[in-house]
């Protein structure tokens, strides 16, 4: 059965060769473009324009000083800065062509347009009880402060009455979503990053076929990135012919637009209206261990079923209404959510928004490593900091809280593994505990706290996650599946080598320089 499942999701997903990397329209790939083209016309400059070199020579330095001066003036994040800095030094004109390309929203002032009016006109769809908020002001007011700046951001409430079951492999999630599924009545929602043909989701594709002929409204929607790379230009209408509502968000248009920066990063699967599932697994077969790439995959999600979920099924239906005209969501948001009386503790489902100028994700896990007393636990792929949020993370070590970080043993990209190695050293100064899992990769991007609270999600420590792209995650107080989460944080670690200032200074010398030319770069990353 599981054989035929799986030909035929590949029978579905059956394609021809795969595009042309993604990374190569990115602002890093722009950047790189560029600087060729500079060095050509310079070069043909220098040959046909010779006796003018000294005009145009002396109107790069005034351009150059011009923008130099405006970004230090800027409200940009220093490290960003420092980038653009670099990228305007290095070329004199087309740098201010570029930053003047990707800082004038072309192509995605209609996106921030339609996303900011979406959000106005359907985050009073749910609100937030006060009698909720007033009980968690009571047991803590630091995480009651934390929970108002998220309702501000956007319609984030936090919630009681809701169980949260923690998976802390991506085995043991795939699992338990193909029996929810199996009860879904009503309606399906799915929005994933990535989906590649295999077991997983051809097992997952079979169900929603079934159900959607039964008569279940399903709907799936994936990252353009994700049909750039992986999935063939018509798979919509391939789903569509099994019944399965699809959408590519934000369809990859090579220097078209500066939205393809804007990725969906976020994994959501809500069904019902009463059951959520959120975390860093995405729909391949690498992330149930099926297929090794790096090792075994650490990855971890949770289950959402109560009052909560609300949360997640209008943060599908806003990204799914951002080229719609008919607001559904009233719909969907009136089936009941069941709460779950005897669950304990609070729970904030959140998304995070690139369009706005919140960060929300980078904000709750500083808030939580400024709030912390005794430790915070960490699980990331990556680790790109800004100033900010390394700053935060010595800060918390230094006043004495166990700051542990776990990243990947056996990394899926170079330069951001180099790119994290830049900043060991820094943080092993102020006592920051940095381990490196060794059977494989670290996918799972989890916070937990002083055995109290706790963040899984789809948010890395990384500017992609924190500036650029759409993401969600569920922020725990108090919650029974805590203990767990720090559980499995200790079984992980006893499988991990501990970095020490020793193990830095004998890095490769490779990885050294590749880390300190490209973290000029970083926020390009």
């Amino acid at each position: 059965m599981q054989t035929d499942n799986k030909n035929k999701g590949m029978l579905l997903l059956k394609k021809g060769q795969k595009g042309i990397v993604h990374a190569v329209f990115s602002r890093f790939g722009l950047i790189l473009l560029l600087l060729v083209i500079q060095v050509l016309i310079l070069f043909g400059v220098f040959q046909w324009f010779e006796g003018f070199l000294p005009h145009i020579f002396g109107g790069t330095v005034l351009l150059t000083f011009v923008m130099v001066v405006y970004l230090l003036n800027s409200t940009m994040d220093p490290t960003a800065k420092i980038t653009w800095l670099i990228a305007i030094m290095l070329l004199p004109v087309f740098g201010v062509l570029l930053y003047v390309y990707t800082q004038s929203d072309i192509g995605h002032r209609t996106l921030k347009k339609r996303v900011n009016e979406i959000i106005a006109n359907t985050k009073e769809r749910i609100s937030q009880e006060e009698e909720v908020m007033k009980r968690l002001s009571e047991e803590n007011r630091g995480v009651a402060t934390l929970a108002h700046y998220m309702q501000r951001s956007g319609a984030h409430p936090v919630y009681d009455k809701t169980s949260v079951t923690f998976f802390p492999l991506g085995e043991n999630k795939f699992e338990e979503m193909l029996i929810q599924l199996e009860a879904a009545e009503h309606f399906i929602f799915m929005e994933y990053f990535i989906v590649d043909e295999g077991l997983m989701w051809g097992r997952i594709l079979e169900i929603l076929a079934r159900k959607a002929a039964q008569g279940v409204e399903v709907r799936f929607m994936y990252d353009g990135a994700c049909e750039f790379a992986l999935l063939p230009h018509d798979y919509p209408k391939r789903l569509k012919a099994l019944g399965i509502k699809c959408k590519v968000f934000a369809p990859v248009s090579p220097f078209v637009s500066t939205h393809y920066n804007y990725r969906d990063h976020r994994k959501i699967m809500v069904i019902d209206g009463h059951t959520a599932f959120n975390g860093g697994v995405n729909l391949a077969d690498e992330y149930i261990n099926q297929t090794v790439r790096f090792g075994h995959w650490k990855d971890t999600a949770v289950m959402l079923k109560g009052e909560a979920v609300r949360s997640f099924t209008l943060m599908f239906l806003q990204m799914w209404q951002i080229d719609e005209r008919e607001d559904d969501s009233a719909h969907f948001l009136s089936y009941p959510a069941f709460p779950v009386k005897e669950a304990k503790g609070f729970v904030i489902p959140y998304g995070d928004c690139p369009l706005d100028n919140d960060k929300l994700g980078e904000k709750v896990y500083m808030d939580i490593l400024n709030r912390s007393l005794e430790y915070v636990h960490i699980m990331t792929p990556y680790l790109i900091l800004d100033g900010e949020m390394e700053t935060a993370l010595k800060f918390a070590a230094e006043r004495g809280v166990e700051v542990i970080l776990i990243l990947p043993g056996i990394p899926d990209k170079a330069i951001p593994y180099a790119l994290a190695k830049t900043h060991y050293a820094s943080l092993l100064e102020s006592g920051v505990k940095i381990y490196e899992y060794t059977p494989g990769f670290v996918h799972a991007k989890v916070f937990v706290s002083d055995t109290r609270e706790a963040v899984v999600g789809t948010i890395n420590l990384d500017y992609r996650s924190l500036y650029h792209h759409f993401e969600c995650a569920t922020y725990m107080y108090d919650t029974d599946c805590i203990p767990e989460i720090e559980a499995d944080f200790q079984a992980t670690l006893a499988k991990c080598r501990q970095v020490s200032m020793e193990t830095v200074r004998k890095e490769k010398w490779l990885v050294k320089l590749t880390g300190r030319l490209m973290k000029a770069i970083a926020p390009l990353m």
